[in-house]
């Protein structure tokens, strides 16, 4: 029986692994970035961890995007075109948007610049800071839930945002 057990605990750690170590290569987080941008990307795909990965990507290597300005306008775009109504409760989130914008760009700040793609996303996704429910440690979900956060961006309620870069500094350490 110990055995029996010890076998379902090491397959709960791979399948753990697995999930943890969601990309593979470089290409697999173009392919998402691109698919945002050209509208291709089916919408099964587009999860929370793809919204990360597009974000790091469009960063990384797509300097001559002004993503606090032009990212609204690609996810909003992106949306239509996969038959998702943006309004005061579905769709785009200008204020999940502009926070993760922030959070990745102190994450990206912190690492060291020669690391892969895929090891930089994997990094994000791995940390506190790629948990679907990181923004409500800035915000009470009474305000990150509303129409007007849902429209607008709005400054967190429950932590400054200046923690960030702290944060993100003693997380990684010597990443």
């Amino acid at each position: 029986m110990r055995g029996h057990l010890g076998g379902i605990a090491r397959r709960k750690e791979a399948v753990t692994m697995k999930m943890i170590l969601k990309f593979k290569s470089d290409a697999e987080i173009r392919r998402i970035g691109n698919g945002l941008l050209n509208r291709s990307l089916p919408k099964q795909e587009w999860t929370h961890v793809a919204h990360c990965a597009a974000t790091i990507y469009l960063q990384l290597e797509r300097p001559e995007l002004d993503l606090p300005k032009e990212l609204p306008g690609i996810i909003k775009a992106y949306n239509i075109a996969t038959g998702v109504v943006n309004s005061e409760y579905s769709g785009y989130h200008e204020t999940i948007t502009q926070f993760y914008l922030i959070v990745i760009d102190s994450f990206l700040g912190e690492l060291d610049q020669k690391r892969s793609l895929v090891d930089v996303v994997n990094k994000f996704i791995q940390s506190e800071f790629g948990q679907r429910d990181f923004p409500l440690t800035y915000y009470s979900k009474e305000r990150l839930f509303s129409a007007e956060a849902r429209r607008t961006f709005f400054s967190p309620d429950l932590m400054p945002m200046e923690i960030l870069a702290c944060r993100a500094l003693i997380s990684l350490g010597d990443a």
